[in-house]
């Protein structure tokens, strides 16, 4: 699993998202395409996280918008 998913569980599950096996890559995609972060940089993504969207209660709302409508997609 990506090394910031432990630190967004609640977000995860408030979209409604279980990260499997099967899914880990693409909402791993997702969360560094909505940070624009290139894809594998997990550093560069949890640093963008935390001065995005951790302390601000209405970017973390969009982002679990984002993230449910994505994933509907799916």
């Amino acid at each position: 699993m990506s090394c910031y998913f432990r630190h967004i569980n609640d977000i995860l599950a408030e979209a409604g998202i279980a990260v499997t096996k099967d899914n880990r890559k693409d909402v791993d995609r997702l969360v560094h395409a909505y940070l624009d972060v290139e894809y594998k940089d997990c550093p560069t993504t949890w640093k963008a996280f935390k001065e995005k969207v951790r302390d601000d209660e209405k970017a973390r709302k969009k982002l679990i918008v984002h993230m449910k409508k994505c994933c509907r997609q799916q």
